[in-house]
């Protein structure tokens, strides 16, 4: 399961679409940057950046909880996880 911390914007949008099309299973947790959500410590222990959209994949690697905070590696590492959206030769 993946949690995801977003809100409605661009980037968060990029999230949620590439988790539909892998078909990984989430779970939303909004963040509601309006109210200053990005700076309540709970979110800034998966966000030290306090950025959205950030993540937490609860079977990571090792399964370990494995999180990250940028949404281009994220969208790389959904793609590497399942194996869709990359050419098999990396060259």
């Amino acid at each position: 399961m993946i949690d995801l911390y977003t809100w409605p914007t661009p980037n968060g949008h990029k999230i949620h679409i590439m988790l539909e099309e892998t078909g990984l299973a989430y779970r939303v947790h909004p963040i509601d940057i309006g109210a200053g959500d990005q700076f309540k410590p709970e979110f800034l222990a998966i966000s030290p950046n306090n950025k959205i959209p950030a993540m937490v994949d609860q079977e990571g690697p090792g399964g370990k909880p494995f999180a990250l905070a940028e949404s281009g590696a994220m969208l790389f590492y959904l793609a590497s996880k399942t194996g869709k959206f990359l050419p098999k030769d990396l060259r």
